[in-house]
């Protein structure tokens, strides 16, 4: 189809550049410089949609962010994005898009059917109808939820890229219309850090296309001017085709940038985080539709969006217009429409009295207008065919096949609304406008409430300056707001259409005049009440077109003002953003940041298979050629057990206590005692969460009477110093303690195994580390070749062990000098495999049995709690149910054939019971214990002193597996302790 309604010349498009695209599978023609909106008027394409409830026909009504029906799904597979407005699309060459929301096609959708039941879909009807008997909520929804939405999203996972920067201006202004960019070269010239940013491919607002004069020149010159100084500026930067969403506390603004392909850089979209110190808020502000019946029909559109297509894309939204309107500015709109070549029948304008200069230039452009007329209806079979109006004089049907509509402004103030300044509502003007601006931002321009183009250039100026003057410290000019005007802007809204049709507020929710006046009968009368009942302005909206209507409507419902009635609180984000920005490049595994072990390039040489433990990378195992992990694991473990090993421990969360009241500190979060920890010894602690619970366990030492450093396990390290910093600056207030997490700055490395003394002593010569002089849980400090090392004298592994601290950025040098000394000894690295089945054969509680769940006497350290003083979470800890006996404690569990493997999770049952429920346990961690020649575990069972012992059976549901187990102590391997005070 060719471009039968673009003008053969005009417009900002480049036509050198013809481009081709398809939409439901037809192919189009356009130009560089198309919106996808555009390019579907200049192609003859009215009908673009169907809408969200009735499926009624639907075609595009606005040119910008502020379009509510012409909702299309861009792409396809992987790269499919449903629900965006044609609007914002820059055309690209093949871009593909398609209709959404209709069965089998668009022209023939069986969905409207809606439309003729529409009585029983007024608002709240799925309250009224789906929540009670005879059929239950819970059978409806499943159909409701497949019956609704728009588009459909891609379940592929996305293959494009996007990025996160981080930004920082002196002063970033939104909008670059007049005032915006007005205000942005006020400040350019003087050294300031300077961000503008516009959601529109071409900065320039309402000035774009224009035919009038700005201060002594055509705007494109006074446009492309202000562009040019503000580019030869480096401080200034102009943002296009970025969209301010979100503005935040302490002036944090949230952007999305739309990239454009042609550029090369692969990214599709970039969330850009900017801290301002002072915001201009240029916004703009949105035209306002008119209310009648089927105004909601394709052909239908606002009287600034057909100017704007005409003026910008050279595109004739219709061959045959109406302009209804009840504001001066659809009179240029009719003016620029005739111009490019639509014919302007009529202008139907509200008001009795149509300003002077309107009519002046609707008597240039020798157009009729009729005043104190409107709309009464729209007469449509699918597309429009005739606008119907009511006059002074008689009732009448205009024959036209676009009806441009102009229900006055509303100001952009969502982002105002986000930093909590509560819009007014100015009657002369008929609009919101923000109330007083928050220190640090400044209102300019149309958002204000400004019409013309030189009151908002001149208050984007006023704004520059106060933004200047702030950061300079000194008061700057106060903010003028536009005089109150003579006669008041008629809001038709407020006359509750009757009959002839669905007269629709919200276009994109479905939410008629009807339905507001039914909210507000059933008791709904409040805004945010309302809102909700009918749905109106929500989703992806927002209200940019539908908010005041609807509040008009509401109020004369009500029996009240517009400012009795109030208006909504708008949020983030003004408009939608795609969950790929939001991820930015944090996705599969740069999902969280991944941390390594100074010593990771010294596993990864020497053939180390890693593990991915919290956000850490960590070695497991080192297979020998032709081993298997498992096997690694056995040889390892029995390694450690015969002679010596050594594993990197510095993931383990490291906190550096200091202060006066530090012990205190301790002995409050700690269930165990610490003021009278000597200083050179270390002790094992366990912290509780309020509530009871365990929360995590650990070694501090003490180095110093008022400096201790603490040890936490790896995956609680982050939470562990949150809940402690929590606790001073809420709680504790008046204890004297400094934390600091060190995790980062030291490294660990533990040293265990029967001949663990020896290689200590060839490592640290000069030192004595006897068992006199270094007892087990001693500390004491000593150098190597230089590098200070803080040994603990530690066992994780039920061995004779030392845990080494050193500072990170000597951690190898300390590895390769512990390897050298414990060569002769046959020191061996291992890994977490390893790690773990000596721990298991030792009866230590890890990760999975510290899960959130388990209590003190459920891990069998209730001795460990003081009775002497308080602590977190004692009180909760005493409840009874806690201290149940038949409550799951822990036990070590043996299979039966040594052979068979014992499955993590496994729920435990008696032998002969029944495998149905929770049973009386689970198994929580397992390995194969290479010093009991079979597989082992520990796990939770009910009545645990009872069952010793005797036998279960572990079921894996998940693996279909029943494996026979026998009850024993945890502690498998040396239940005295004899080996880790050796």
């Amino acid at each position: 189809m060719s471009q039968a309604f673009r003008a053969p010349e005009g417009g900002l498009i480049d036509r050198a550049r013809p481009l081709r695209f398809s939409f439901d599978g037809e192919r189009f023609d356009g130009y560089a410089g198309d919106t996808l909106a555009a390019a579907l008027l200049a192609n003859g394409l009215r009908l673009v949609g169907r809408s969200f409830k009735y499926h009624r026909p639907r075609g595009i009504y606005a040119a910008g962010i502020e379009e509510p029906s012409a909702l299309v799904t861009l792409g396809e597979g992987a790269r499919a994005t449903p629900n965006t407005p044609a609007t914002v699309v820059d055309l690209e060459d093949g871009l593909v898009a398609r209709s959404q929301n209709r069965w089998p096609s668009l022209r023939f959708d069986l969905m409207a059917v809606n439309g003729l039941l529409s009585p029983f879909f007024a608002a709240g009807f799925y309250y009224k109808t789906f929540m009670g008997p005879p059929v239950p909520w819970h059978v409806w929804e499943p159909i409701i939820r497949k019956a609704a939405g728009l588009g459909t999203a891609a379940r592929e996972p996305d293959p494009d890229r996007y990025e996160t920067l981080h930004d920082f201006a002196d002063v970033l202004i939104v909008g670059a219309g007049p005032a915006g960019l007005a205000a942005a070269r006020e400040l350019s010239g003087k050294g300031l850090r300077v961000r503008v940013t516009d959601e529109r491919a071409r900065p320039g607002g309402d000035l774009l296309g224009r035919h009038e004069s700005v201060e002594g020149q055509g705007a494109d010159a006074w446009l492309a001017d202000t562009l040019a100084a503000l580019e030869g500026d480096e401080g200034v930067q102009v943002l296009r085709r970025a969209t301010a969403f979100g503005l935040y506390d302490g002036l944090v603004a949230g952007i999305v940038e739309r990239l454009d392909p042609t550029q090369g850089t692969g990214v599709r979209e970039r969330l850009r985080i900017v801290r301002a110190r002072q915001v201009i808020l240029a916004t703009g502000a949105l035209e306002r539709p008119l209310v009648f019946p089927n105004n909601d029909r394709p052909g239908v559109m606002l009287a600034s969006a057909a100017r704007a297509y005409a003026n910008l894309y050279a595109v004739r939204a219709g061959e045959r217009a109406v302009v209804a309107t009840a504001d001066d500015a659809a009179y240029w709109a009719a003016a620029d429409l005739e111009a490019a070549g639509v014919e302007v029948v009529a202008i139907c304008d509200l008001r009795s009295a149509p300003g002077q200069a309107a009519r002046v230039v609707a008597e240039a452009a020798k157009i009729p207008v009729h005043a104190g007329c409107s709309v009464t209806g729209a007469d449509a079979r699918g597309t429009l065919q005739a606008a119907l109006v009511h006059g002074p004089s008689a009732d009448a049907r205009i024959a036209c096949d676009l009806l441009a509509a102009a229900g006055g402004w509303s100001p952009v103030v969502h982002l105002h609304s986000q930093r909590g300044v509560k819009p007014v509502w100015r009657a002369d003007l008929a609009m919101f406008v923000p109330g007083a601006d928050p220190a640090g931002i400044v209102s300019a321009g149309a958002c204000l409430g400004y019409a013309g183009t030189t009151d908002c250039i001149a208050s984007g100026r006023r704004a520059a300056e106060a933004a200047r003057a702030a950061l300079d410290g000194r008061p700057g000019p106060a903010r003028v707001d536009p005089p109150e005007q003579v006669e008041n802007r008629p809001l038709q809204s407020a006359r509750m259409p009757k009959g002839g049709g669905k007269a629709f507020i919200d276009l994109q929710n479905d939410v008629t005049a009807a339905d507001v006046g039914l909210a507000a009968r059933e008791g709904y009368d409040s805004v945010e009440l309302m809102k909700r009942y009918t749905t109106l302005s929500m989703a992806t909206d927002q209200g940019k077109t539908s908010n005041v209507n609807g509040l008009a409507v509401l109020a004369e419902a009500a029996g009240r003002s517009i400012p009795e009635i109030g208006t909504t609180t708008f949020r983030p984000p003004y408009a939608p953003v795609s969950i790929g920005v939001l991820a930015g490049p944090h996705v599969g595994a740069h999902f969280r940041p991944l941390r390594r072990t100074p010593l990771h390039d010294w596993h990864a040489e020497n053939g180390a298979d890693f593990v991915e433990a919290g956000l850490w990378l960590r070695a497991r195992a080192y297979p020998e050629p032709g081993e298997d992990l498992e096997a690694a694991l056995r040889r390892e473990a029995a390694h450690v057990r015969a002679k010596v090993g050594m594993v990197d421990v510095s993931t383990l969360g490291k906190i550096d206590v200091q202060g006066p009241d530090a012990a205190e500190f301790l002995n409050r979060v700690y269930v165990n005692g610490w003021s009278k920890l000597a200083v050179g010894k270390a002790r094992y602690g366990v912290m509780l969460r309020p509530d009871g619970m365990v929360f995590d366990d650990g070694t501090t030492a003490r180095l110093a009477e008022d400096r201790f450093f603490m040890t936490t396990t790896t995956a609680q390290a982050g939470p562990v110093m949150s809940y402690l910093e929590f606790l001073l600056e809420t709680a504790w207030p008046e204890l004297r303690v400094n934390l600091v997490s060190i995790t980062d700055q030291w490294a660990g490395i533990a040293l265990a195994g029967p001949r663990a003394r020896d290689v200590l002593a060839a490592l640290l010569k000069g030192h004595d580390v006897s068992n006199e002089a270094l007892p087990f849980m001693g500390v004491m400090d000593a150098e190597v070749e230089g590098i200070p090392v803080r040994v603990h004298r530690i066992s994780f592994s039920g061995e004779l062990a030392y845990e080494l601290f050193v500072p990170s950025g000597y951690a190898r040098p300390l590895w390769e000098a512990l390897r050298m000394a414990g060569a002769p000894h046959g020191i061996l690295p291992y890994g977490t495999e390893a790690m773990g089945a000596l721990r298991i054969e030792k009866g230590h509680v890890a990760g999975p049995e510290l899960d959130g769940r388990t209590t003190l006497a459920d891990i069998g350290l209730v001795g460990m709690a003081s009775r002497k003083k308080p602590f977190v979470g004692q009180v909760l800890a005493r409840r009874p149910a806690l201290a149940d006996p038949a409550r799951p404690r822990l036990v070590g569990l043996r299979s039966v054939s040594p052979q068979q493997r014992i499955r993590a999770g496994a729920i435990l049952f008696d032998e002969g019971q029944a495998a149905r429920g929770h049973g009386l346990g689970h198994v929580s961690s397992v390995t194969f214990s290479p010093a009991l020649g079979g597989h082992i575990a520990l796990g939770f069972l009910a009545e645990a002193e009872r069952r010793k012992g005797r036998r279960v059976v572990a079921h894996s549901p998940v693996h279909g597996e029943a494996t026979p187990l026998e009850v024993v102590d945890p502690v498998f391997v040396d239940p005295e302790g004899a080996r880790v005070r050796a």
